[in-house]
């Protein structure tokens, strides 16, 4: 096990480090020493861009070493991902997600999008800069369980609150779980806006929806 959490770490760091060529090599000895692949996502992958997350926050980084990092990460994910055991125990929840208008970061939106369709949801993946309105047309056309909504921006918050106040307008308030999150936001901001839950990355999604949907 400790060999496994020490790959797992050597990805995260090669995510962080830009290196490409070392986030292949390490992601193919997942596979060959048969490593749980999700968690290499989860642990390796995604933990090493949150780490760029911060960096990029701090000013230690910036578009262009985000963007290097993200090519090393789904260079990654393109090997692990057709290895993750899907669960499909129980009910199939659907879900919208999408990152809201105004904001086209989703490298944080398509991790989470990975970590629920390995969990078992069917995802309905709206993309980027998605209007408020697009969002509930989109979960009620798809007939789903849940809107989950994303930003990097807090210009752009306000859009998550428009999702759940034009919900309320339409009386369907009650038909949808509201799941939000991204850089700028908090617990206490999905308190504030009347949301579900908040989740801090993508394995946290899968937890927190997995209590809201009990």
């Amino acid at each position: 096990m400790a060999d496994t959490n020490e790959l797992f770490q050597k990805l995260s760091d090669a995510v962080v480090d830009m290196d490409e060529d070392a986030v292949i090599e390490l992601s193919n000895q997942v596979v060959t020493r048969g490593a749980d692949a999700y968690q290499a996502i989860d642990k390796g992958l995604a933990h090493g861009m949150e780490r760029v997350g911060e960096l990029f926050e701090e000013q230690e980084y910036f578009v262009p070493e985000l963007i290097i990092c993200a090519d090393a990460m789904y260079a990654g994910l393109d090997i692990l991902k057709p290895h993750i055991k899907t669960e499909q125990e129980g009910k199939k929840h659907t879900l919208v997600i999408g990152v809201i208008e105004g904001d086209t970061h989703d490298i944080g939106k398509n991790l989470v999008k990975i970590m629920l369709e390995t969990a078992g949801f069917n995802v309905i993946d709206l993309g980027r800069d998605i209007l408020p309105s697009d969002f509930v047309d989109a979960a009620v056309s798809h007939g789903a369980d849940v809107i989950a909504i994303s930003t990097l921006m807090t210009t752009t918050m306000s859009g998550m609150s428009e999702v759940i106040d034009i919900l309320k307008q339409r009386s369907i308030r009650e038909k949808f779980k509201v799941i939000v999150g991204g850089g700028p936001i908090s617990p206490s901001f999905a308190d504030k806006i009347g949301a579900d839950g908040y989740a801090a990355n993508a394995a946290e999604a899968v937890r927190l929806l997995r209590r809201v949907l009990a």
